[in-house]
């Protein structure tokens, strides 16, 4: 089987930019990236990291501002923390070289098991087997398992069979081969079974559940947030604050806003105390998005508050309104001001 797949990728492999390297860093940046990310989406942003933080030297002389304002719109704000962090440690400890091995990787912010296993196979040909999401899914119907993917067990029950099934040398094509496999052949929904080269030995295709599988165990239910931001104004300055709690968004400007439980009335809005820090001219609702992120669904209202002398409080900053796209912004943030014509 193994074979089998390898012989199919260098026919059907992708063309993609860190591919054409192996370099360890470009190799970190794109797999950084393609957490919780499209491989359309990533090649966008890879191509714009990289000319902004060409090597490990520049993104770890770089601020924190900068890294994620290149980051902006691809959420999972702490893999752009991390990856900061990283760069400096290993400028300051592997003098702007990166470990050559899984065992060093593994010890760096940000960087897990599949992450070290990644760089070390595709770089310098350790013997280390890749399980991402496709790995999942081509192995649990290859093999018919219907352990839940999600869990402990199952992922040492994964790791265990892909250990076993990776070759002695050639360990970076065909953790990539493996990957885009699952990906390309025996994808989520209508996977190609009818020409899968290896359709006569995979279980689930001969007991015709492959759509079964993988196992997922449920998760818990999405919890629901109201976010009241505020547009709070003067003539063409406005306030802004960064969040840093550990929460969405973290490191990221917005508004100053106020979170309740349901939505809020316009007489409520009135009457909280960060609306009373101002003498307000006037108050007008202006538009509410909905956002949904994979563990909750934000119900965002946007108001418009003109006040007459603006001060910025504890904690926030008064800036042009035109400067706003310098800060690095949660997308709903960046919509609105799109959507109301404040920026262009």
């Amino acid at each position: 089987m193994t074979n089998l797949i390898i012989k199919w990728y260098r026919s059907n492999k992708r063309d993609l930019p860190w591919r054409k390297t192996k370099n360890p860093y470009c190799i970190w940046v794109s797999e950084i990236i393609l957490q919780q990310t499209q491989i359309k989406t990533g090649i966008k942003y890879y191509k714009k990291f990289l000319k902004k933080f060409p090597n490990i030297s520049s993104l770890a002389n770089s601020k924190e501002e900068d890294v994620l304002k290149i980051w902006q719109g691809l959420g999972y704000y702490n893999r752009a923390i991390n990856m900061l962090y990283t760069a400096k440690t290993i400028a300051q400890n592997y003098n702007n070289n990166f470990p050559l091995c899984y065992d060093e990787l593994i010890k760096l912010k940000g960087i897990g098991e599949y992450t070290a296993a990644a760089i070390s196979s595709i770089c310098y040909d350790e013997k280390k087997a890749v399980v991402d999401g496709n790995v999942y899914r081509f192995l649990s119907r290859y093999y018919n398992i219907d352990t839940p993917i999600n869990t402990s067990l199952g992922k040492r029950q994964f790791q265990n069979i892909a250990d076993k099934l990776i070759p002695k040398t050639g360990c970076g094509e065909y953790n990539q081969a493996i990957m885009d496999f699952g990906s390309l052949n025996c994808k989520k929904n209508n996977p190609t079974c009818i020409t899968c080269p290896i359709k006569r030995t995979c279980k689930a295709f001969k007991l015709g559940n492959v759509q079964q599988l993988p196992v997922k165990k449920p998760k818990k239910n999405i919890k629901t947030r109201y976010l009241n931001y505020l547009f709070i104004n003067q003539k063409k300055q406005c306030i802004i604050q960064q969040r840093n709690s550990k929460d969405i968004w973290n490191k990221l400007y917005e508004l100053p806003l106020i979170e309740t439980d349901c939505k809020i009335t316009f007489n409520q809005l009135k009457s909280h105390i960060i609306t009373k820090q101002f003498k307000i001219l006037n108050i007008n609702f202006q538009c509410q998005f909905n956002h949904i992120l994979s563990h909750q669904r934000l119900i965002i209202s946007f108001w418009d508050i003109k006040i007459n002398n603006i001060n910025a409080k504890k904690n926030s900053k008064k800036i042009l309104i035109k400067d706003i796209n310098k800060y690095p912004l949660p997308k709903p943030i960046e919509k609105y001001f799109h959507k109301e014509h404040l920026i262009i």
